[in-house]
């Protein structure tokens, strides 16, 4: 009898630390811990910045149109490129392009298998700029003063969503960036996968929230599950306001 009511005593124990543990998780204060931001450490990086997703001409446009507008997403990554432009922030582009032999792949996951259907991002070839101008994986009009200025490192496409398969985080460590200020498309797609990708590299990441924008599909809304994860995994979720104050608010 006596051991049953010690064991009794030891799980109930147990049981009130656990209840205990899981309501002071729930009550603990949650901030971001923010990111310092400097020309020397930080630069933008943007994914995406493609026809496909941000022209009405684009094969993703449909998808992602409504998410454009609410964020509007064109009119703040051109205000984030201008900014760091004129305030001497390097500038990253990670792209998607596909080419015909990615078509002939064996099996994708759900969102691989809507792209490569809708033929997002089709590029003649790696050596090949055949239709590429104006084409769906071709940069926006408005941001090509920005990115086709000589001083924009444009990387190795990614193939899926992070850039685990192109070289975007051997550029950032060769031109000594430690912090990444994220920008572009797909939120909960691209952008979401780069920032996982980046911060298990070691590199802080902020994203800006409204800078980007995601799939509404079958009921299924990526836009706040992309905000969602901003929050509880960057170093810092900002606005574009809240970004370019930061940008410009630098001393030199």
């Amino acid at each position: 009898m006596r051991k049953i009511l010690q064991c009794s005593f030891v799980f109930s124990f147990l049981v009130f630390v656990d209840l205990y543990g899981v309501a002071a998780a729930q009550t603990a204060p949650f901030s971001s811990p923010g990111m310092q931001v400097d020309q020397s450490h930080t630069a933008l990086v943007i994914t995406d910045p493609q026809n496909d997703f941000l022209s009405p001409k684009g094969a993703a446009w449909n998808l992602v149109k409504d998410s454009v507008a609410e964020n509007h997403t064109i009119e703040n990554i051109e205000l984030l490129l201008k900014t760091a432009k004129k305030n001497k922030f390097k500038v990253f582009v990670s792209p998607h392009y596909y080419y015909p032999y990615d078509q002939k792949w064996l099996f994708g996951g759900a969102m691989e298998h809507v792209m490569h259907d809708i033929k997002m991002y089709q590029r003649k070839g790696p050596l090949s700029l055949e239709g590429f101008q104006g084409s769906g994986a071709d940069f926006l009009d408005k941001y090509k003063p920005y990115l086709e200025d000589g001083q924009t490192i444009i990387t190795s496409p990614h193939k899926i969503f992070g850039p685990e398969a192109n070289d975007l985080v051997l550029q950032l460590r060769k031109q000594g960036i430690t912090r990444v200020i994220l920008a572009g498309m797909s939120g909960n797609l691209c952008i979401e996968s780069h920032m996982r990708e980046l911060i298990e590299q070691g590199f802080e990441v902020a994203v800006v929230h409204d800078a980007t924008a995601s799939a509404k599909i079958n009921g299924l809304d990526g836009d706040k599950a992309a905000k969602t994860n901003f929050r509880m995994i960057a170093n810092a979720s900002w606005s574009t306001r809240e970004t370019i104050e930061k940008m410009k608010s630098i001393q030199r």
